[in-house]
């Protein structure tokens, strides 16, 4: 199995921008002359989890919020349904009450549609995915997954499909990004997580996290987690082709002392290497993808006002997100109970200053390849890094708790729908 090609926030957005067009040409009434697409701005999504809302705020330069989405208009709707389910009504409760810190979780990942005119976004309470669409704020379409809990997306490098995790079904759903339709699926290990495109689309990558709400978090009682692994499909038949054991290439590598819990990843443009972060782990590790084994691990400094009490960790993980420049010479490591993020030299594995930031939970790249986008879940904000420099370029307000942050693109000259 290859898998080299490009994957990059460029080439999706392209693909979608062709998408748009071509689906523009195809409606058009027989003899009329097909309609343009409309034009399209880039901008960022930031999902506010506990808040339920995404801004849309521009993509580079002062990252200036443009407006907001209301992600959950169908709210009293779903809530109902909910509370007349028994059983339904004990895991919303329960996500609450254990991932939610004692909040409702109302959107997690989202990516708007290849023509801009909607939001797609998984909402972890609800259990769903919905369409919603970015001129009036209402639901185009909903897609309840298997199971009692929605998680993380990833878009295909057309535009086209968006793949998300049933984290209690241990299930992956591929979806018409426009429609909602089912089009594949398949089983994974255990609380599947992070979902990514390789090879062009050709292959799906899942990275299941395990159980991350119980309290067997000394590293003796690792296996109470549950089955962990990677698991890779063929996009064409959703067929499994690899499955990766983490465990056996973190033991070989004398690091026994690691979870295999494979959190945020981020692979080299030519997807050679993949680096990811684990449970419980201030650092991340490298993993050559042609021999299947770590090659490195990189230790990152510790908060000396972080307790080391792992039960304190937020759903086991001390540092979540991270993301790399275009070019591959740095990689970007939200550490989140350490509550700083940090520009990391590729080559040399050495990192730049620590930036201060509250709890940050996500890193994506800006618009223009030249910053790092943390999202900082306890101070309800985004904040730039610039990759060259690794010093922080701006910080701008945002809704409470927000987590995934995406670029995405709506019309030209966009404004919140009413309501939101």
């Amino acid at each position: 199995m290859r898998v080299s090609a490009s994957r990059s926030r460029r080439s999706l957005l392209a693909g979608a921008a062709l998408t748009a067009a071509a689906l523009a040409g195809a409606t058009a009434p027989a003899g009329a002359a097909p309609q343009a697409a409309p034009s399209l701005q880039e901008v960022m999504f930031v999902g506010n989890n506990w808040e339920g809302t995404a801004d849309v705020i521009r993509s580079s330069g002062d990252f200036a919020k443009i407006g907001r989405i209301n992600v959950v208009p169908d709210k009293d709707e779903r809530l109902r349904e909910i509370y007349l389910n028994p059983i339904r009504l004990v895991f919303f409760l329960g996500i609450r009450e254990t991932v939610g810190e004692g909040h409702d979780q109302y959107v997690d990942d989202m990516y708007s549609t290849p023509d801009g005119s909607a939001l797609v976004a998984s909402r972890p309470s609800f259990a769903d995915v919905v369409s919603i669409d970015v001129a009036t704020g209402k639901v185009k379409w909903r897609f309840p997954v298997s199971g009692f809990r929605a998680d993380h997306m990833a878009v295909s490098p057309d535009g086209t499909k968006v793949a998300v995790s049933a984290s209690t079904s241990n299930t992956v759903h591929v979806l018409d990004i426009n429609t909602g339709h089912q089009v594949g699926s398949f089983k994974t290990g255990d609380k599947p997580h992070e979902n990514v495109y390789t090879d062009g689309g050709k292959y799906l990558w899942n990275m299941s996290i395990g159980e991350v709400n119980n309290d067997s978090d000394a590293p003796w009682q690792d296996f109470l987690k549950g089955d962990r692994k990677i698991t890779v499909v063929d996009t064409a038949t959703y067929k499994v082709v690899k499955t990766i054991d983490m465990r056996q290439r973190l033991d070989a590598f004398d690091r026994k002392d690691l979870s295999d819990s494979v959190r945020p990843v981020a692979f080299t443009p030519d997807e050679s290497k993949l680096y990811f972060q684990v449970s419980f782990f201030n650092g991340f590790v490298e993993y050559d993808v042609a021999t299947d084994k770590i090659t490195r691990v990189k230790t990152l400094p510790k908060n000396p006002d972080t307790s080391d009490d792992r039960k304190t960790y937020v759903n086991d993980s001390r540092h979540h997100g991270m993301s790399m420049s275009p070019d591959g010479s740095k990689l970007c490591i939200a550490g989140t109970m350490d509550d700083y993020a940090t520009i990391v030299d590729r080559a040399s594995l050495t990192e730049g200053p620590l930036v201060p930031a509250a709890k940050p939970y996500w890193a994506t790249v800006s618009g223009d390849g030249k910053a790092c986008v943390i999202s900082e879940s306890d101070a309800d904000q985004v904040t730039a890094i610039d990759f060259a420099t690794g010093q922080k370029v701006v910080s701008v307000p945002v809704g409470d708790h927000p987590q995934r942050v995406r670029v995405a693109r709506v019309p030209v000259g966009w404004t919140s729908p009413a309501g939101s």
